[in-house]
């Protein structure tokens, strides 16, 4: 047995040994140990390094709040990080490695890092390392030169990169009422529910119900606490009506009372049972919720208040009830408020020689005194502690006369023994789940807490949750609650009694103590209180952009215990109440979610495959697949030894001089319909659809409302009322909810029907000089000559006796029918168009050719078409009717989007013939940094044509630079070199070829 572990009592089956491992050391602890009980029994106290100073960390907590015990589980190859080890229950075979530090957690080469002092202050990243550093790292270049290092540096522990092989599970769950947490108020709440037989889950984050009932002293309904909480529970589980969820976060609030939560199935087990998930992600529907998740014990500010042996006196508290564990043997206290006193004589009573109680306040309450007065040790009221001391645990504390009024020290410090400190500095209620679900909190004076926000869901609150620190307050509450929710009127039969010393719940208000040395905030992110006053001097004045700033609650505790305290040192920066500076709003996760139980069953490819009628003669037929969307498309048919490069070259080549068939099933096709539907496109068009002739197809842009290009493609007109409209692969779905909007919002009154029927077609181009040779020769009943099928003529006739519908027009440059069919005529109109170009020549082309014939084109698609550019970006300000109002018109002047300095669309070629990339900048500076681009490349490739690379570009000055030489500048991919800037249509940039 443990010296640290007493004989008898907490919850632990001293009967049965775990064994497991800590950084490689072999330990022992008991059945229903945690990592940190187990730890803190064999005399750890340093659990890991912190983040930014690695400064020696220990257990502050003894639940999900915890902060600096962050330790990694290992699975075989497959690691788990930042895993609290206060949260971790231990079995037999358990690995568990420490976090932050190198080489090893006693010695760790990191600690340098508190040499820095006030250079690694708040922000030091964004000033240090983006100096105007003069010679090759100057600029940019030399935030560029330290990422590298920055990174390797951050973060709070490494994830693997192995394969998870434990499964996953979701479920679906409907109730009455959701009771989210099971101490008294919660226990009470579930039973009145349940009384009233409303259909009820009890959810619980700890592995046994009860919450603070199972470690307290109090005694309830003439039963210790635990005992009281066991009959609960007994009686509970017994009901038809009742589910219970141990192990269970309730993690997100969200519309209509939907509730997120995740258990830890199998996480306490040294294997999972048949069939058994490792974590089961939870999808709960609820009439109504009562939220009775307690309170969160708060830290106090002042030096060294992170050094291991420095515990919240609560989480003491319950490692001495529930574990049977003495964090010290010599402990002091430095708290603010009654509730903590229990925890002095809780430990005193567990064998621990308590040497002092600090309390910051002049006047306690007779109990507390009485409380005091029995633990032994001295009470110091008015006094503070300054400082800690020791390497790295508690040897002793500092402690000085303290004026709480206006937050002075006075007199000498002077030195008290002390192997443990336990600090309180009040209690924030968990309203996490109630400001997901509604509006921010709001600050109460008396209690020097936020408080849940008045419901915008159908959710009650009870207890420690609503500032009822008492278990009488929040029992009796919880039996309002539970009835509440249960929409019953009146008094419930069960109306349990309390017997413990009624301590005054009221702290006195949020304090932190300045004196020599570095006082933390949140000790996870290393966050001071000097950091939290810098970031105000810097004009940080909102809690919002403090937090963003000094990363202050950002941590894997959600500032859970550092969220206060650094809300009322910035207030007091400000010299206003808490109450005027407010308070984050929270956002789930509550705490951290495993990702693969939020995809569960979904691993893999979750998205939906959408495949071309086509798609097995493709890959049949040596086909590279690419994703576009949801789409399968062929990227390349490259033969044996091609690369990409090779195999697109020579489909786009054999293409312009004798014939290429592609697959162009995937453009989104959406028939418009009606006696309106010609006034409909001239509303969505900038440019005329009215005019358009029966059996004729046009070119069409749309833009949005706010006048920026959406969409490009063209329309078939079918018939007087008839219209088929072709959009690209990725805006299909995007330009129909755009369609279904407007009529349905915006132009009611007309009559149109929109119907999506881009499955209905399979699609295939034929381009080329031969193309028109290779159509002849397989489609029947009608003609393709150029007077019966000028360009964007339609006609239809038949292929191999499938019926089609012809349209002729271009993507390519080169003269092209598209031929449609109905989907499953597809692959057969596709082979027969095969067979009919072999004489010719013609090859198979994918994306990637496409892709090269259209930039020598200098056609636009979505990377030109990015939701920023205009049609005058693009050089399509010709296609802007001055005849007709259209969506965008009203907008599209506008000084911004008018203004001469915006990019415009250009060509680009590489003057060293190197390969581009898209994305890189074009700067007028060789050695100019990207944050003096001129502009940027959207699409690259080599050109068969030119013999070149080139690329299309969205540059300032647009035509005004062409002839012009500039530089790419694309410094995450090292390539830099000149380029020169012309116009887009780098071939036949008359048109020619397709209208011949």
């Amino acid at each position: 047995m443990s010296p640290r572990r007493s004989q008898t009592g907490g919850r632990v089956d001293r009967t049965r040994t775990i064994r497991f491992t800590f950084d490689g050391r072999p330990f022992t602890g008991h059945a229903g140990d945690t990592l940190a009980s187990a730890l803190l029994a064999n005399g750890v106290t340093l659990f890991g390094r912190s983040f930014k100073y690695h400064r020696p960390r220990g257990v502050l907590t003894a639940g999900v709040d915890e902060p600096n015990a962050l330790v990694t589980v290992l699975h075989g190859e497959v690691r788990e990080p930042n895993i609290p080890a206060t949260m971790l229950e231990i079995y037999d075979g358990l690995t568990v490695v420490s976090q932050n530090r190198f080489p090893t957690l006693a010695f760790d080469f990191g600690a340098a890092n508190q040499l820095g002092g006030k250079l690694l202050g708040a922000g030091f990243y964004y000033k240090t390392f983006m100096g105007p550093v003069f010679g090759p790292l100057k600029g940019t270049r030399f935030w560029m030169f330290c990422e590298y290092f920055i990174r390797r540096a951050a973060g709070l522990g490494r994830a693997g990169i192995a394969r998870d092989p434990a499964r996953y599970e979701r479920m679906n769950a409907f109730c009455d009422v959701l009771v989210v947490g099971s101490g008294p108020a919660g226990l009470v709440a579930a039973k009145a529910t349940a009384d009233n037989g409303a259909r009820v889950i009890l959810a619980e984050l700890e592995p046994k119900f009860g919450g603070s009932a199972n470690w307290s002293d109090e005694t309830i309904d003439g039963m210790a606490a635990a005992e009281w909480a066991s009959t609960m529970v007994r009686d509970l589980k017994a009901r038809d009506n009742v589910r219970l969820l141990p192990r269970t976060t309730v993690w997100g609030y969200y519309d209509d009372n939907n509730m997120a939560a995740l258990e830890r199935v199998t996480d306490h087990k040294s294997a999972p049972g048949k069939g058994e998930p490792r974590h089961r992600h939870w999808s709960i529907w609820a009439g109504s919720v009562v939220l009775a998740t307690g309170a969160f014990e708060r830290p106090l500010v002042f030096p060294g208040n992170d050094r291991p042996g420095v515990m919240l006196a609560s989480a003491a508290e319950r490692y001495a009830n529930e574990f049977g564990i003495l964090p010290g043997q010599k402990v002091a206290l430095f708290v603010n408020n009654d509730a903590a006193y229990r925890a002095a004589s809780t430990l005193r009573k567990a064998g621990a020689e308590i040497t002092a109680i600090v309390d910051a306040r002049d006047e306690i309450s007779a109990a507390a005194q009485e409380i005091a007065e029995g633990a032994g040790g001295e009470l110091l009221r008015g006094h503070a502690v300054v400082a800690t001391e020791g390497g790295k645990h508690v040897s002793g504390i500092k402690v000085q006369k303290f004026d709480l009024a206006n937050g002075a020290l006075s007199g000498e410090a002077r030195h008290l023994d002390a192997d443990c400190l336990l600090v309180s500095g009040g209690w924030s209620p968990v309203i996490h789940l109630a400001s997901q679900a509604g509006l921010k909190p709001e600050w109460n004076e008396t209690l020097q807490a936020f408080l849940p926000p008045k419901p915008t869901q159908n959710w009650v609150g009870a207890g420690a949750f609503n500032g009822r620190f008492t278990t009488a307050e929040a029992l009796a509450e919880g039996v309002a609650a539970g009835l509440s929710a249960a929409g019953s009127i009146g008094r419930a039969e069960y109306a349990p009694e309390v017997e413990a010393p009624v301590l005054d719940p009221h702290p006195a208000p949020v304090f932190e103590i300045r004196a020599k040395g570095k006082a933390f905030v949140d000790l996870q992110h290393d966050v001071t209180a000097d950091d939290v006053r810098l970031a105000y001097k810097e004009g940080f004045v909102s809690v919002e952009h403090l937090k963003r700033y000094t990363t202050l609650g950002m941590a894997t505790d959600q500032g859970k215990t550092s969220n206060v305290p650094g809300i009322a040192i910035m207030a007091d920066a400000q010299g206003r109440p808490i109450s005027d500076v407010g308070t984050t709003r929270f956002r789930p996760p509550f705490a951290p979610v495993s990702l693969g139980a939020l995809a569960a069953e979904r691993y893999g490819e979750v998205k939906p495959e959408r495949l071309t009628p086509m798609h097995d003669w493709h890959v049949e037929n040596g086909a590279t697949m690419y994703a576009a969307g949801l789409w399968h498309r062929p990227a390349i048919y490259g033969l044996a030894g091609e690369t990409v490069e090779q195999a697109y070259v020579r489909e786009a080549k054999t293409t312009r001089e004798a014939a290429g068939i592609v697959d162009v099933s995937t453009l989104g096709k959406i028939a418009v319909q009606g006696p309106d539907a010609a006034d409909f496109l001239d509303r969505v068009y900038t440019n005329m659809f009215s005019t358009l002739a029966v059996g004729k197809a046009r070119y069409g842009l749309m833009l949005r409302e706010d006048g920026i290009a959406l969409d490009d493609g063209t329309t078939w007109r079918l018939g007087n009322d008839d219209f088929l409209m072709t959009t690209t692969t990725a805006n299909a779905g995007k330009v129909m909810q755009h369609l279904e909007y407007l009529l349905d919002v915006v132009w009611p009154e007309l009559k149109v029907q929109l119907t999506s029927v881009t499955d209905q077609w399979a699609g295939a181009a034929i381009a080329g000089p031969k193309a028109r040779e290779i159509l002849a020769s397989c489609v029947t009943g009608t003609a393709v000559d150029n007077d019966t099928l000028p360009f964007m003529g339609i006609v239809h006739g038949e292929i191999a006796g499938a019926p089609v519908m012809i349209c002729r027009l271009s993507f390519s440059g080169e003269m092209a029918f598209e031929v449609y069919s109905g989907a499953g005529h597809g692959v057969h109109v596709w082979e027969a168009l095969i067979e009919a170009g072999k004489p010719y020549g013609m090859v198979c082309y994918g994306l990637e050719a496409l892709g090269t014939m259209r930039i020598e084109k200098g056609h636009v698609t979505g990377a030109e078409i990015d939701g920023r550019t205009t049609a005058r970006d693009l050089g399509l300000d010709w296609m802007l009717s001055k005849k007709k109002p259209f969506v965008g018109s009203m907008m599209m002047d506008r000084e911004g989007l008018a203004d001469v300095d915006r990019v415009r669309l250009v060509g680009v070629i590489a003057l060293d013939n190197r390969p581009l990339n898209g994305g890189a900048h074009i700067v007028e500076d060789n050695e100019a940094a990207p944050r003096n681009s001129i502009g940027h490349i959207t699409a690259v490739c080599y050109s068969p044509m030119l013999g070149k690379y080139i690329g299309l570009a969205l540059v300032k000055g647009g035509k005004k630079r062409h002839g012009a030489r500039a530089f790419v500048s694309d410094p995450l991919r090292n390539r830099f070199g000149p380029v020169e800037i012309v116009s887009n249509h780098f071939f036949d940039p008359e048109g020619k070829r397709m209208h011949g």
